[in-house]
């Protein structure tokens, strides 16, 4: 290690005002950052040390993804790690575009967003789609806003409307069936040979696949969202950590099986396979629980999870679309802001009146 370190501080001097490379300071940064604590510290009292800064939130958002991701090489073949390649490569290098031209450091959740989004794509998508997907979710879903913890919208599902709307076609026939072992069927590069219906679209027609398979992941669907129990794997991780709000997960996932439960009569197993099937657990998770873009407040959390719930439960129930999680979260995201501010007030009047 030290003599890495010793590396570093030699090329320190090119990346710095007056350097060669000043240019790719951001760049650099981010590097050093990543797998390195930080070169300033603090050489008097009082030290403040915070449990969970931005790189190990980071960092155990994607230990909380490896289920998920091993779940989807082993069902949808190695292309997988080829379309998170791209992801990374494609949302980078806009990151990195506005890092330099803002001349500002390149913050580390976007190595969580460029692992999230292929997760939520069909595993059979183009790879210059999922390029071009990634690099308008980052551009226009958070660096048009001021960059990381300005962004309104989660730039991954910002990048996924973008998709459905642009490439409705791929989007929509580029689900493929699970293959068996690694080198699943998904490692052929064709859409149209291997597309096939998702248990959500079977269950429009009244078909539904069985809770096993939905719970183990032997359907086709989004790429990291069809085994139920990698997810929960992951999911579980986050809340045990305080990664992820419990309020907002527990709100979400209640509504949505209270309100799928009244709209369909009671019947446990329709709601179960609802709870299983899809982008649901995925998005209660990983999406909605997104520190930037969700509320802060616990009451806001509890309201934030509401409107998802009911809004993915009437989606998915009372309309055209098979889904509806993805635009459930965005919507909640939009009244984020609000539910904060609604929350936060009542909280200073409820103690100024314990003061009074």
């Amino acid at each position: 290690m030290r003599p890495i370190l010793n590396m570093l501080d030699w090329f320190r001097p090119h990346f710095q005002e007056g350097g060669r490379f000043v240019l790719l300071k951001p760049l650099f940064d981010a590097g050093d950052a990543l797998f390195f604590s930080p070169l300033e510290r603090t050489e008097v009292s009082p030290h403040v040390r915070d449990p969970l800064d931005v790189k190990r939130v980071m960092s155990l958002v994607i230990i909380a993804l490896i289920p998920s991701i091993l779940a989807s090489v082993y069902f949808f073949g190695l292309r997988m790690l080829a379309m998170i390649v791209v992801s990374y490569a494609a949302g980078l290098a806009v990151e990195v575009t506005f890092a330099i031209v803002r001349k500002e450091g390149i913050n580390e959740g976007f190595f969580v967003t460029g692992m999230l989004f292929p997760l939520i794509l069909p595993p059979g998508l183009p790879l210059w789609m999922v390029a071009v997907g990634c690099a308008f979710g980052v551009l226009i879903g958070k660096e048009i806003f001021g960059g990381t913890g300005r962004n309104l919208f989660n730039p991954a599902l910002v990048g996924r409307i973008f998709l459905a709307l642009a490439y409705p076609r791929a989007m929509s026939g580029a689900w493929v069936e699970p293959g068996s072992g690694l080198l699943g069927r998904a490692t052929e590069f064709s859409v149209d040979a291997v597309s096939t219906a998702t248990p959500l679209v079977a269950a429009k027609a009244g078909e539904w696949a069985s809770s096993w398979q939905l719970f183990f992941g032997s359907v086709s669907g989004s790429a990291g969202e069809t085994s139920a129990l990698a997810v929960i794997l992951g999911g579980l991780l986050l809340l045990f950590v305080g990664v992820a709000s419990w309020r907002t997960v527990v709100s979400m996932l209640g509504t949505f099986a209270i309100m799928t439960a009244f709209l369909h009569g009671g019947d446990a197993a329709v709601v179960l396979s609802h709870m299983l099937a899809g982008a649901l657990l995925f998005g209660a998770f990983f999406m909605a629980t997104d520190p930037v873009s969700s509320p802060m407040s616990r009451g806001g959390m509890w309201a934030y999870g509401f409107i998802i719930g009911i809004a993915t439960a009437l989606i998915r129930n009372l309309t055209g679309y098979v889904e509806g999680v993805m635009l459930a979260i965005l919507l909640g995201n939009i009244f984020a802001p609000v539910l904060d501010e609604i929350f936060v007030t009542a909280q200073l009047r409820k103690l100024r009146g314990y003061k009074t």
